[in-house]
């Protein structure tokens, strides 16, 4: 395990969870991000940290606890919203999933993210519609704020998310063409 330099700072251990879960290393960055919260309990981003490592290992009702926790303790944790609306599609709480992302879109940030993820609530709740309208709004959005999707500057992540999004939106257009 990586030592960190300032052990009494929740914040370094929260950031080294951040990279364990990155590499991998889900079951350190659980613990890291305990420690973090052992440290400041109402350190939101470590909630919300949590919060992800649970719903990637399927434990969504702690995954909404942490959410719930981080939203509480930070009302602008806009990716507690995003999370928490993504955690209730998986449940099929769609209406929750939408008032989340609605919610997290007023506040500004993050907005390609917002618009594909509930263009995809969307999609699975059978509303083609608005979800083409939200997939093309997040294409949009990231061509407007990255560089073009051939280009090397832009980043893996965004790349896999303009992919995504691209897959999902052709997806929908499919039986149209057929």
């Amino acid at each position: 395990m990586t030592p960190i330099a300032h052990p009494h700072n929740a914040i370094n251990y929260n950031n080294r969870g951040l990279f364990y879960f990155k590499s991998g290393q889900h079951q350190k960055a659980l613990a890291d991000y305990t420690k973090a919260l052992q440290l400041d309990p109402q350190l939101s981003e470590a909630y919300n940290n949590r919060a992800n490592y649970y719903a990637a290992h399927k434990q969504l009702d702690m995954a909404l606890s942490d959410y719930d926790q981080a939203i509480d303790l930070n009302p602008f944790n806009s990716r507690a919203w995003i999370n928490r609306g993504i955690t209730y599609r998986h449940l099929r709480l769609y209406d929750l999933s939408l008032d989340n992302l609605d919610f997290a879109l007023r506040m500004g940030r993050f907005s390609a993210q917002i618009y594909a993820e509930r263009g995809r609530t969307y999609h699975q709740m059978g509303d083609w519609n608005c979800a083409i309208a939200d997939y093309e709004s997040s294409l949009a959005k990231f061509r407007e704020l990255h560089p073009p999707a051939n280009s090397p500057d832009l980043s893996g992540t965004v790349a896999r998310q303009l992919r995504r999004v691209e897959a999902w939106l052709n997806y929908l257009g499919r039986p149209l063409l057929a």
